[in-house]
């Protein structure tokens, strides 16, 4: 029983796993954070580009 506990305390397999969760999280987190402002942004752009386009047709 003691040699058990022994390699189970040892192993690291679980503390990895848990590493690369966290860190896919992180990469997911930030993906969607980017994706988010990007959008914003483009759709300011897309609205001021209509604009300009709408006045410079009103003459």
């Amino acid at each position: 029983m003691m040699n058990f506990l022994n390699t189970f305390r040892k192993d690291e397999d679980g503390a990895v796993t848990v590493d690369w969760v966290v860190l896919t999280a992180a990469v997911v987190g930030l993906a969607i954070a980017a994706y988010s402002t990007i959008e914003t942004n483009a759709n300011t752009l897309i609205t001021a580009a209509g604009g300009a386009v709408a006045a410079e047709n009103d003459f």
